[in-house]
């Protein structure tokens, strides 16, 4: 079975320094050999193209359900995050999979009964370290009126039908588990 070779960044692109993220850190922490060790025989090719690496797909499996990602999503996400292409082994310059991949390969997973039992593997590893990964954050966004229309940092917002107010935006950030608040951010609103 051909696979693609993945993660060979073009010499003499990027300065060498990079932000490193929150996922850089938890791919350090994972035992990813008895991950990959259950995937050898995983292949998700189209006909006549070379398979992703299975490690590869399984990683961003993992990024899906954590970031709540539908297929498509994920796609984009892909292309565009340097710390999800980081994260499961792409470089900054190479393409990544199409959606239709990971439809194939969770297929591919579920008929050989692997897809609860690496997810399982994941969530023990991580709960040995005392590791929690948040999948969901509730986001809601509200609008405060100015003070008076003078107001110069303000803008004229409209909301579902609503007549426009001239104020601003407040979006709170909720743990979708707990209801906790964890952010507070608050702008003006669009100009109309």
């Amino acid at each position: 079975m051909s696979r693609r070779r993945i993660g060979q960044e073009t010499f003499g692109l990027g300065d060498g320094l990079r932000r490193q993220s929150s996922l850089d850190e938890l791919a350090k922490l994972l035992d990813w050999v008895r991950v990959e060790a259950q995937l050898v025989d995983v292949s998700s090719s189209a006909k006549g193209e070379p398979a992703w690496p299975p490690l590869a797909l399984f990683k961003a499996l993992l990024l899906s359900v954590w970031y709540d990602l539908s297929g498509v999503k994920l796609a984009e996400a892909l292309d565009d995050r340097a710390s999800f292409r980081r994260f499961c082994g792409f470089s900054g310059n190479e393409a990544t999979p199409e959606r239709t991949a990971f439809v194939r390969f969770r297929k591919a997973l579920a008929v050989r009964a692997l897809d609860k039992l690496l997810f399982d593997e994941i969530t023990r590893q991580l709960k040995a370290r005392a590791i929690k990964v948040k999948t969901g954050t509730l986001v809601d966004a509200t609008i405060i009126a100015s003070a008076s229309k003078d107001d110069d940092d303000g803008h004229w917002v409209k909301h579902k039908g609503k007549p426009a107010v001239h104020g601003f935006k407040a979006h709170v950030g909720a743990d979708a588990e707990t209801a906790l608040v964890e952010e507070v951010a608050i702008n003006a609103g669009q100009r109309q």
